[in-house]
């Protein structure tokens, strides 16, 4: 069984840009799930394709199963069984930190994620990491598929 263990922070300024080892485009739509529920997640990520089914989260740990597929299934998925429940960013990395530059409905947006090895594992803090946000469910991506970025400024809030 795979395991995901990961945390979640906002990124407060571009200095991490000096450190990015490479990028990658990504479109991810959500088939179905989310909200506290087990998600299934079609990607393409630059030629490839990737069906992800992800499990409830326990704390910071929660199941996940990837599976390359076809580019062509996998565009197929994003424009037959998604819907508008996309999601569209660069992936910077950065050492062990992906950083995601979100474009779309919630442009402005940019977090940082970091996987581990166990939920207590040290790992060190660089000086242009922001807030954490691993348990604030707004910020996932499958939630940012629901309720844009965009959407909570208008609202004057910041959705929890």
């Amino acid at each position: 069984m795979a395991w995901e263990i990961e945390r979640k922070f906002l990124v407060k300024n571009d200095s991490w840009r000096s450190g990015v080892e490479r990028t990658v485009k990504m479109i991810q739509g959500y088939i179905a799930g989310g909200a506290g529920i087990p998600t299934v997640r079609v990607r393409i990520a630059g030629d490839r394709g990737i069906l992800t089914i992800k499990g409830k989260a326990a704390g910071l740990v929660r199941s996940e199963f990837e599976y390359e597929i076809p580019l062509a299934d996998a565009r197929f998925m994003l424009d037959n069984l998604c819907g508008t429940r996309v999601v569209e960013k660069t992936r910077s990395f950065c050492g062990r930190w992906e950083i995601d530059e979100y474009a779309g409905l919630n442009a402005g947006l940019l977090t940082a994620e970091i996987e581990l090895d166990a939920p207590d594992e040290a790992f060190e803090r660089p000086e242009w990491l922001g807030e954490e946000v691993s348990d604030e469910p707004a910020y996932t991506n499958s939630s940012l598929s629901r309720r844009p970025y965009s959407t909570w400024e208008k609202e004057n809030e910041r959705p929890l």
